[in-house]
């Protein structure tokens, strides 16, 4: 009988979880599925009073004997209901999140969206007044999964559900910019959160979900006052969360400049 999947990166959305995946693939422990985003478990179409998890087993190889199966599906940890229903399927799991600089990530999801056509908006509009698209929506909507440039965000929030529904020693959190600087470091934490063998040092890895052109104008400092001022303070409650320094992100050096970051 096939295995459960154990193991599920759960975020954030360009927090550099397809390189996390890249990593994943070449452990001899684990056990890849046919793509890296299953998309399973925010699939609103599917039965979730009665979810049929054979259809999520099998996207994993059948021969896979005892290595341990993963999911890295950065929406997870966003979607309202996706880690419920990971905990209903298998409470025994363990989530991964990578955060990055909310200021940061929100760049890059616009810079995605709009170089796949999703988005029209310049940024500095998108993240002002586009987010009247989402005012009147139900928090399942399609657009919550496109338009969401602040939201995405909001990590105390997705720190909360997650202890909410799993154990402490079942999540791991850590920051994107240490598994892209030490790579080596950060894959020894993973390691020893799954209770594997160490990784073979191959090298950091820069993947890439989508090529594009980037376009030709960046986001000022008038954007990232703006990002500070609406985060800066959900900043704060994420980092006592989660117990990660991120006095070095942008949007807290700018929101408290003043010294009030020595609180984080």
């Amino acid at each position: 009988m096939p295995g459960k999947v154990s193991i599920f990166g759960c975020g954030v959305q360009k927090g550099g979880t397809t390189s996390l995946y890249a990593h994943l693939c070449e452990h001899p422990e684990l056990s890849a599925p046919v793509q890296k985003e299953l998309h399973f478990f925010d699939d609103e179409s599917r039965d979730w009073a009665a979810p049929d998890y054979a259809a999520l087993e099998a996207l994993f190889p059948a021969s896979d004997g005892a290595r341990l199966r993963f999911d890295i599906t950065p929406i997870y940890g966003f979607w309202p209901p996706a880690i419920a229903r990971i905990h209903a399927y298998n409470p025994q799991a363990r989530l991964i999140y990578l955060f990055r600089d909310p200021f940061e990530r929100a760049w890059s999801q616009w810079c995605m969206e709009y170089a796949r056509g999703f988005e029209t908006l310049p940024f500095s509009e998108a993240i002002r007044a586009g987010r009247a698209r989402l005012a009147e929506l139900p928090p399942l909507a399609r657009e919550q999964r496109i338009y969401t440039y602040i939201e995405r965000g909001c990590y105390a929030g997705q720190v909360r559900r997650a202890l909410r529904h799993f154990p402490r020693e079942q999540v791991l959190f850590l920051r994107s910019r240490d598994l892209l600087l030490d790579h080596v470091g950060t894959l020894r934490k993973i390691a020893g959160f799954l209770g594997i063998g160490p990784f073979v040092d191959t090298g950091p890895k820069r993947e890439q979900p989508l090529a594009f052109t980037p376009p030709p104008f960046k986001p000022d400092a008038a954007d990232l006052d703006y990002i500070a001022g609406l985060l800066g303070d959900d900043v704060r409650a994420f980092a006592q969360l989660s117990g990660l320094d991120v006095t070095g992100w942008p949007v807290i050096q700018r929101r408290f400049a003043s010294g009030a970051a020595a609180g984080v």
